[in-house]
């Protein structure tokens, strides 16, 4: 727990954008944001600063009586806190298989503000600012790409606690690629029409001990 925000800290997490969370105001109210946990700053040029998850739930909760203390937060970490990132706290797109992953409006509010960040990675660390094809950060982190563009197109996560059906993005021996399972095919072949959506080839295999079907997914160059 901690002290709620000052009255200009608020006025400066109200005015964010609606959508992206990008804040405006002087260098002190945004350092103050960010060492609160309530903000990250871009680490690409023009360093943009950002809402985290935390910052969006203050904005969303009524100002709080006198004495009344503020939400815990949480910090992303570095590239990541706009990408999709792991750790206790932080946002880290599904890939699949964990317990009890929420569905409501915060998650949805934090899935959606995470792909937009990482679209405008994308846009500024492309040589072309191409936002349709993955970025360098996403090339090392496959997994948790391929699941946020899942993730934020309304795909649902395979849940372990609730033993109900969805994706799961894996690994692979195979350089840049992930494989997606989904045990319905018509959903198989919607996560692989999302990827190629967002910038990602695919194509669909069998797996020869099972027989099941799993999508091949590697991020487009061009």
């Amino acid at each position: 727990m901690t002290r709620p925000p000052t009255a200009a800290q608020r006025r400066v997490i109200d005015a964010a954008d609606p959508v992206t969370g990008r804040l405006r105001g002087t260098e002190a109210q945004l350092a103050a944001l960010v060492g609160r946990g309530l903000a990250f700053r871009h680490p690409r040029p023009p360093h943009a600063h950002f809402l985290t998850p935390a910052g969006h739930r203050v904005r969303e909760t009524p100002e709080s009586e006198p004495g009344a203390e503020a939400p815990a937060t949480a910090t992303p970490a570095g590239s990541e806190g706009s990408g999709g990132s792991e750790g206790s706290g932080v946002f880290a797109a599904r890939i699949g298989g964990e317990e009890g992953g929420g569905t409501g409006p915060a998650r949805l509010r934090e899935v959606h503000s995470a792909w937009q960040g990482l679209l405008e990675m994308r846009r500024m660390t492309n040589p072309d600012g191409a936002t349709d094809r993955p970025c360098g950060w996403e090339r090392t982190h496959l997994v948790r790409a391929a699941a946020l563009a899942l993730e934020a197109a309304g795909h649902r996560p395979a849940d372990a606690a609730a033993a109900s059906p969805g994706y799961r993005v894996r690994a692979t021996p195979q350089p840049e690629a992930v494989a997606v399972h989904e045990p319905d095919p018509g959903a198989l072949r919607a996560c692989a029409a999302t990827l190629e959506k967002a910038g990602w080839q695919t194509g669909e295999h069998t797996e020869p001990r099972t027989g099941s079907r799993y999508v091949l997914a590697s991020p487009r160059r061009a």
